[in-house]
């Protein structure tokens, strides 16, 4: 029998000290804290050129029969990749426990950074290699071939010793309390499992973990939301300076081409399914500890019930915040110049119930944790009139979030 909390009334902290990596799914929003152990069942995912429009159908299969085992409403979660035609990673878990929005009360919770290993650090693909790689989507931009491209680079950290991550999610969540901290088995093999569609095969330990500052789409009965990000400025230490990027990003006629670009997107998506749609004339500004961020909160209300958070992110995914613009375009220039397989990088992860109501996250900020070794990412929208010393610039501020939590960076 599942067994799913009702009332969220445990603290955040209780939730984050109950995590257990390769058995838990830990999601903390600024409205919410979820906590899934165990595996019920595991959504059926091949992959193939109708993988992500076949999910919701997949999905709302499998919440018959756990909605008749559940002691409440039937929750799936887990990561979808970047690429839309390969397998996902979606569990209904065995127990959901819901909790308030991550708030930092106790000493165990509010512990400073862990001590960080001596990590062997090697860029793929090395600086250079990526700054010719943004000169030569510059150069297609500029052709006329497409409208922008993000294009990425990773990070690979390896120790003597396995990586906490149980350690590695509470500094995480300590750093990003105004965003969305998560931890997602992504295991390369299916789960084990106690009911439908279970299998029993070992375990290979792989995490996706990270703070994404940037909401896909939620849903809650029929009012949705989306908050795309475009446009970065890495964050200064000096307050001035800080105050002064922040103004030079709002009125950068580059980074407002960028961000209408999504904004366009993210309406287009949506629209279809909406009998309003309220999208802000003009961007704002949000920040994380180490980014600022345009930011438009784009809301409406769903003219059909039935429709689900997971419809809703297969539309939109993925957005041209983490892949460019014309969709088809963007991907076959990524898939040319980065010399990696995203992953779940630029995917995302989540949650949806049997009653359609969900929130979906854009994967980035996040490395993937695989016993002795991280692979962190970060990427940067490049359009024509963007530098490719800008954009590695760009980066290397974007992958201080994971290294801050790791504990080889100040914040």
């Amino acid at each position: 029998m599942m067994h799913y909390d009702v009332i969220p009334a445990t603290p955040a902290a209780q939730l984050l000290d109950d995590y257990r990596a390769g058995t838990s799914f830990f999601l903390s929003s600024p409205q919410r804290t979820l906590l899934a152990e165990g595996t019920y069942a595991v959504v059926p995912s091949q992959g193939g050129p109708d993988e992500l429009s076949r999910l919701p159908g997949r999905i709302a299969d499998l919440m018959g029969d756990a909605r008749r085992a559940a002691s409440g409403t039937p929750v799936v979660v887990g990561a979808i990749p970047f690429d839309r035609a390969k397998p996902a990673h979606l569990i209904v878990p065995n127990t959901i426990r819901w909790g308030s929005p991550q708030r930092f009360d106790s000493p165990e919770a509010s512990a400073g950074a862990p001590t960080s290993p001596d990590y062997v650090i090697r860029p793929v693909p090395e600086p250079e290699q990526y700054a010719r790689g943004v000169e030569r989507g510059i150069a297609r931009m500029k052709a006329g071939e497409l409208d922008k491209v993000v294009l990425s680079r990773t990070l690979h950290l390896t120790s003597a010793s396995s990586v906490d991550v149980h350690q590695l999610l509470r500094s995480l969540a300590r750093h990003n309390v105004h965003g969305y901290t998560f931890a997602v088995d992504t295991n390369d093999g299916p789960y084990y499992g106690s009911g439908p569609n279970a299998v029993s095969r070992p375990r290979i330990g792989k995490t996706m973990i990270g703070a994404s500052p940037e909401l896909l789409v939620s849903r809650k009965g029929l009012h949705i939301s989306s908050n795309p990000l475009a446009g970065s400025s890495p964050r200064s230490a000096d307050p001035v300076e800080d105050r002064q990027r922040s103004a030079n990003l709002l009125r950068s006629a580059k980074d407002r081409h960028e961000h209408a670009l999504v904004v366009d997107a993210v309406a287009a998506a949506l629209r279809p399914y909406c009998v309003k749609l309220d999208v802000p004339p003009e961007p704002s500004l949000v920040h994380t500890a180490t980014m600022w961020h345009l930011s438009s909160l784009v809301s409406g209300e769903l003219a059909d019930p039935s429709i689900s958070s997971m419809e809703l992110a297969a539309a939109l995914h993925p957005t041209p915040a983490v892949c460019g613009s014309p969709t088809h375009m963007a991907r076959a220039v990524i898939n040319d110049i980065e010399p990696f397989d995203r992953g779940f990088y630029t995917g995302m992860v989540g949650w949806c119930d049997a009653n359609g109501d969900g929130e979906w996250i854009v994967t980035i900020r996040c490395a993937e944790v695989e016993g002795r070794s991280l692979r962190l990412f970060a990427g940067a929208g490049v359009v024509a009139e963007s530098s490719a010393e800008a954009e590695l610039a760009e980066t290397s501020a974007k992958f201080r979030t994971m290294l801050i939590a790791l504990g080889l960076q100040h914040g």
